[in-house]
């Protein structure tokens, strides 16, 4: 039986204590040699012996490409909690190069002389089959809670998950018996015996009951690999060649590992005899028309949605399946959750073109375009469709240092940016936090800690690399595509997908930077105190606002941060006092600092976000009375756990009113409120609405029609709609504040 795997071949190496060297120097001849695989046995209790985990961590670290695993894992000596953490740690350190291949133990008078309980073979297969579970289970990093098991062998209760691995790694199981061949076929990766330790039909007849036991569960026989330990089966490299592609073609066998400590030995088997097989048998599965082996799983593969023509992605173009590994990773944003059918990640600008053509296939389809997931609007994510990702377009370049022009990929975080700007003396206003991706700020506007001197990050915009609805790929400058370059600054996900920006940065030393929490009485008067002093106080400051609702039995807490742009304590204390006289301060921070350090304190991991987001944003020329009033009000409701003012005039209005599709130049405030249920959110917001002029689009989750003409002035979104026309007349571009195209002749 040929399964159609893929050949592999490995190294199977004894860890000598006395030449602790030995081992790793073999391991680098066979990656030399071509080798896919090194393995080491795992016998804890053999004092002759490196321990196994050591080894293949140091192993991991001398070499670059070969895969690591033991062979097999002594279970009944390992705890799989342990385990779980060891191995998806090394998978991580060694960037995606660990298997782990696990056994029931041997040798009992060994384990149970270091502590280990004997048991029978029935113990051991349940015992085993515990271990694989918890395994997996303390691997799934996107499920929420901890980790509780009640097994016969093995207990959790509320285990912490994670660390998650670099890859899927696979579970190897070293089998020969019926029950342990049976939990192969239901739950093992791949069969692990020793031709050794076999006789004659012995690998017939195991595959037929491993094969077995994976039809009984709705699972493909082919999705198991076969693996076999051997040793030198002939001395001639051509003899020894046949005999493992008989072993390949009759017996299933996919991945040879050559027991044996002779470092020429290890190269002939990587250089001759591997290179033979696969030429023997890529020759005889032609004849017989052998199919490979399916790259994704029957419960994968069940796990897609309908309306995707998955066959149909573009060649190159990495995709992300919700039944694959990835998938939990990739399907919520920060705040929302989502269950999209398809994650596209492109790693160009061509194939972001090749993207957008199979979502243009799929008209009927949610399309969701996502940099770094953190858009409170929650508009890059989907249930069933498709999400193109950009977190591959990370490049930062320095273009031009005389003119501090740099070249910034989508798929980049703020705190990145800010670490290689910063190595320059630069800095360019990025909001406030460091996780979130250039690619979404930077074409809604960019409201950050320095915007009241440097303006919005869109305001530093230069030229801009776009990949149209109809794939074509452009350049847009103030010269160049003017319209589209305009629309891009503000309104960007409506005409096109940004695969590169470039900047214009401002020079920057070190800055303070403020946290203080106020408890307050009045809020009503503490909101218009502080929008009174942010517009009285100088451009080198910006000042955040944020609260919540108030908590029973507690006082009412209003926190402030910001950036003054100055390296004198002096000028910095003098900015923040007048904020110190509004209420009584009960914490404070006052650092001296740099911006790349300030933007660097972020999480660039996955997103696990789960349900809804429901927020309402604005922009406000002044903090007045009544709207300090009103947001007061709000608070107390209780309907709004969430609310923020950011600063935004100075520097924001210097840029006229119709030079970026943003328009709301004369606000100098930003206005956020988040709410755990809409109507609520809806109710309270009406009345703090009525002093609201604008929206901010990254803000704002609501899916209202009326939301368009908020965002966009009539002028303003007319001229929107024109270019709407000319660069996406079809919307693909629909799911993201999308404006519909004016009428063609018009346009």
């Amino acid at each position: 039986m040929d399964y159609g795997h893929a050949l592999e071949f490995g190294a199977f190496i004894t860890p000598a204590a006395a030449t602790p060297e030995a081992p790793v120097l073999l391991s680098q001849v066979a990656e030399a040699s071509g080798l896919d695989l090194v393995t080491f046995q795992d016998h804890p209790y053999q004092p002759a012996f490196l321990d196994t985990w050591t080894l293949m961590s140091y192993v991991a670290a001398r070499t670059d490409s070969i895969r690591i695993a033991p062979n097999v894992l002594n279970v009944p000596l390992r705890p799989p909690a342990v385990v779980a953490r060891a191995a998806a740690s090394i998978d991580l350190l060694s960037g995606g190069r660990f298997d782990l291949a696990l056994g029931a133990g041997g040798f009992w008078d060994a384990i149970e002389a270091m502590g280990g309980t004997r048991l029978t073979p029935g113990q051991a297969v349940t015992a085993l089959e515990e271990a694989i579970d918890l395994i997996r289970e303390l691997w799934r990093t996107d499920a929420r809670g901890g980790v509780f098991t009640d097994g016969r062998y093995h207990r959790v209760h509320g285990a912490k998950r994670g660390p998650r691995p670099a890859h899927e790694v696979p579970i190897h199981i070293g089998a020969y018996k019926p029950r342990m061949l049976s939990l192969t076929g239901r739950k093992g990766d791949g069969w692990l015996p020793s031709l050794g330790y076999m006789q004659p039909g012995d690998l017939a007849k195991g595959n037929a009951a491993i094969d077995e036991a994976a039809a009984s569960v709705g699972r493909d026989p082919r999705e198991i690999r076969r693996l076999l330990n051997v040793g030198q089966l002939a001395a001639d490299p051509r003899e020894f060649a046949e005999r493992l592609a008989q072993l390949a073609l009759e017996d299933g066998i996919g991945t040879f590992i050559l027991a044996g400590d002779d470092p020429n030995l290890l190269q002939r088997f990587g250089e001759d005899v591997a290179p033979a097989v696969r030429e023997l048998v890529a020759a005889e599965r032609g004849t017989r028309g052998v199919s490979a082996a399916p790259v994704r799983s029957s419960a994968a593969l069940a796990a897609r949605r309908d309306g995707i023509a998955y066959e149909d992605v573009p060649e190159g173009l990495h995709a992300i399946e919700p039944g694959d590994f990835d998938y939990g990773d990739v399907r919520a944003t920060y705040m929302r959750g989502g269950a999209p059918g398809l994650v596209l990640q492109p790693a160009s600008a061509e194939q972001v073109a090749a993207a957008i053509g199979f979502a243009r296939r799929h008209p009927e389809l949610p399309l969701s375009v996502r940099s770094g997931g953190h858009g409170i609007s929650g508009r890059s994510t989907n249930d069933g469709g498709i999400v193109i990702d950009l977190r591959r377009l990370d490049e930062i370049e320095v273009l031009d240092v005389d003119r501090r022009l740099v070249r910034v990929g989508p798929g980049a975080r703020w705190a990145q940016v800010a670490a290689v700007l910063g190595e320059h003396g630069w800095a360019l206003t990025s909001g406030d936090y460091g996780g979130v991706g250039v690619g979404g700020l930077a074409t809604a506007g960019g409201i950050g800690l320095l915007a009241r001197e440097q303006g919005l990050t869109i305001d530093h915009l230069r030229a801009a690399e776009v990949v149209l609805a109809d794939g074509s790929i452009v350049r847009t400058d103030a010269e160049t595509h003017p319209d589209l370059f305009w629309a891009v600054r503000g309104a960007g996900a409506n005409v096109g997908i940004v695969t590169a920006f470039e900047f214009e940065v401002d020079e920057i030393g070190q800055v303070g930077y403020a946290q203080l929490a106020f408890q307050v009485d009045d809020v009503a008067a503490f909101l218009e105190g502080y929008g009174r002093i942010v517009e009285a106080s100088p451009r080198d400051l910006t000042m955040f606002l944020m609260t919540g609702g108030p908590r029973p039995g507690q006082p009412q807490v209003v926190q402030l941060y910001g950036v003054v742009d100055s390296d004198d304590p002096d000028t910095i204390i003098a900015r923040l006092q007048p904020f110190a006289e509004l209420a009584p301060l009960v914490q404070q921070s006052v650092q001296l600092t740099t911006y790349a350090q300030i933007m660097g304190n972020a999480d660039l991991g996955p997103q696990h976000g789960a349900g809804e987001p429901h927020s309402r944003s604005g922009l406000i020329e002044h903090v007045t009375p009544a709207f300090a009033a009103a947001a007061a009000r709000m608070l107390q409701s209780g309907a709004v756990p969430f609310f923020q003012l950011r600063a935004v005039g100075g520097a924001v209005a210097d840029v006229a009113e119709d030079a970026t599709a943003y328009a709301h130049r004369s606000a100098n405030f930003s206005v956020t409120a988040l709410g755990s249920h809409p109507d609520r959110l809806d109710v309270q917001w009406r009345e703090v609405a009525a002093y609201i002029d604008g929206s901010y689009l990254s803000f704002d989750s609501s899916q209202r029609p009326e939301r368009i003409a908020e965002a966009f002035p009539p002028a303003t979104l007319a001229r929107l709609r024109a270019v709407k026309a000319a660069y996406d007349p079809t919307r693909v571009f629909r799911d993201n504040f999308a404006v519909e195209p004016a009428d063609s002749a018009a346009a």
